[in-house]
């Protein structure tokens, strides 16, 4: 799942770092486990560079509710992923990723489209003093089989469109023993009917005012 890297890939992959490193802030939390990770601010600015240079808006610069959930639940419940080798889909800033990997995770991967996610991710891991494989691109069933024992798939189901793409993709790994836990604030597009929750929690999400939570859920196909 990994690649390997020109000596121009590697200087945009440099240059794209050192402009989050200096739009970003280094912010430290301590729910539901102490992490350091670089995240938007006020001040970001984002806009000035990434604008025309990414496939989408930054929201790998932001924690979403979904992730918020997956990370409570694996912190509460360490043995879902101690020992075994998780892949986070959509990984974004890798906030679920790393929160796999200090839970005991032997091999944590992280499938991401966005470049700069992929910078923010190297970033974070590097923070917290984690390792993760990186895949970038679109990722199809036989890319993960006899490779992963358990997906983590927080805010996929953003829009109608991914949404399709993400459940045949989950229900094909699902066909192959591979289990799947979804975090997600019950968007529109989250196909409850072949949900089942099995937890939730308040947390927060971005957008929301200071201090204010929203409830997520944790979910099995069915």
């Amino acid at each position: 799942m990994g690649a390997t890297c020109s000596a121009g890939s590697f200087d945009r992959a440099e240059q794209k770092a050192r402009l989050l490193r200096r739009h970003l802030a280094l912010m430290t939390f301590t729910d539901p486990l102490p992490i350091r990770l670089y995240l938007a601010h006020p001040g970001s600015r984002l806009s000035t560079f990434v604008r025309g240079k990414s496939s989408a808006s930054p929201y790998w610069a932001y924690l979403w509710a979904g992730g918020w959930a997956l990370a409570h639940h694996i912190a509460r419940n360490p043995q879902l992923v101690c020992g075994k080798r998780i892949l986070d889909l959509g990984a974004g800033s890798g906030f679920v990723a790393i929160v796999a990997a200090l839970c005991g995770a032997r091999i944590v991967r992280a499938a991401e489209i966005d470049d700069y996610a992929i910078e923010a991710m190297k970033l974070n891991s590097a923070a917290n003093s984690v390792h993760i494989e990186i895949a970038g691109g679109m990722l199809d069933a036989t890319n993960v089989l006899d490779q992963i024992d358990l997906i983590l798939a927080g805010d996929v189901f953003y829009d109608e469109k991914v949404a399709r793409s993400m459940f045949t993709f989950l229900s094909d790994c699902s066909r192959h023993t591979i289990d799947i836990l979804i975090g997600d604030p019950g968007r529109t597009s989250l196909p409850r009917e072949r949900l089942c929750e099995i937890a939730s929690y308040d947390v927060r999400d971005f957008g929301l005012p200071e201090g204010a939570t929203v409830e997520a859920g944790v979910f099995r196909l069915k």
